[in-house]
């Protein structure tokens, strides 16, 4: 298998499994702009912030914030996070708010603090906790937003980092959707101790994780530095190009050529692709890319990776959202000349 390098080495979460279909990787360099090229205001336009939410502050308050502080038409956040709780809150900006729907499906890992209601022994919340990993049933608590019935969930990985007295610190591996009160709340019922959860902490959001977490204090500082110093060190850290918010999703290479068809509203289809990667299953999300690395558009590809791998015709992807403007690529079905 061979390796494209699609995006710059330096980013995070790069995907090492692209495959290429094609052997000519050939770009227009008059076309586009490789996202780590983009100005601080493209930025701002197409970007991302991981986010640490504080203490008192809902999802909803600092997304407002962070709209106001860089005057954006539209910001999303990736996952609401209580008020008391702390952590990696990813913020899409401006044309990137639809990714941020990614987001909400992606796994979850937490940092959690219960407390038991009477003392028990260590080695027998260690293995209650081992009863816990996999599928578990749940009910939504009362104050949650949705609808509340019984339903399946998945922890991957739960461990006990740390007991002392009645308070046990945990690390928990979830998929997205699982109420940590409640699971403090089953264990405890399953002790026969009862226990609640006292302090949680998101340390992975999808993609996102702690490595490059910034606070509100450090976009604060980094927008002062840029508009009064015209110092763009420290704003080009904390606002990341959009691309990286995708990275968890499987990726489909395109030439040149089908970029500004797609921006025009056609679908994908198999001659315009020059590498992917090989965790594509039918009907699901794929994030299409430029050979530059700029983000096109998200779609749900109707093939297995190794089916495209085989094809020399026909549609690839349906329920098209596109993210790239018209005319960054020109429509060279009209002949455009360069």
């Amino acid at each position: 298998m061979a390796r494209a390098q699609i995006l710059h080495e330096e980013f995070p979460f790069e995907r090492e499994d692209i495959v290429i279909k094609e052997r000519e990787l050939e770009t227009n360099e008059k076309w586009g702009k490789r996202p780590w090229e983009r100005s601080v205001e493209e930025l701002i336009e197409f970007g991302v912030i991981n986010i640490d939410k504080p203490m008192n502050l809902t999802s909803h308050e600092v997304s407002a914030f962070i709209k106001k502080l860089l005057n954006a038409k539209k910001v999303a956040h990736g996952g609401t996070l209580d008020p008391g709780v702390t952590g990696v809150l990813p913020i899409a900006l401006n044309r990137a708010t639809p990714i941020a729907r990614t987001w909400l499906s992606g796994d979850k890992e937490y940092v959690m603090v219960m407390k038991f209601h009477k003392e028990v022994d260590e080695d027998r919340v260690k293995s209650v906790l081992n009863e816990f990993q996999g599928a578990i049933y749940q009910r939504p608590p009362l104050k949650s937003a949705v609808v509340r019935r019984t339903r399946v969930r998945k922890i991957y990985e739960i461990e006990l980092l740390e007991m002392e007295g009645r308070y046990a610190l945990l690390r928990v591996a979830c998929q997205a959707g699982t109420y940590m009160r409640k699971l403090a709340t089953d264990i405890g019922d399953v002790l026969g101790v009862g226990a609640h959860m006292n302090e949680l902490r998101r340390t992975r959001s999808s993609c996102f994780t702690e490595k490059n977490l910034k606070t509100l204090q450090d976009l604060v500082d980094a927008w002062k530095f840029y508009k009064e110093e015209g110092d763009e060190t420290y704003i080009r850290e904390v606002i990341l190009p959009a691309e990286i918010g995708v990275l968890h999703l499987p990726r489909i290479v395109i030439n040149d050529g089908a970029v500004g068809a797609i921006t025009y509203g056609a679908p994908l289809y198999a001659p315009g692709i020059v590498a992917l990667t090989m965790d594509i299953k039918p009907n699901s999300l794929v994030a299409i890319f430029t050979i530059k690395g700029e983000l096109v558009a998200l779609g749900v590809s109707e093939y297995s990776s190794e089916k495209i791998l085989k094809m020399e015709k026909g549609k690839i992807t349906s329920d098209t959202r596109v993210l790239m403007p018209k005319d960054i690529y020109p429509p060279l079905w009209k002949k455009t000349g360069e």
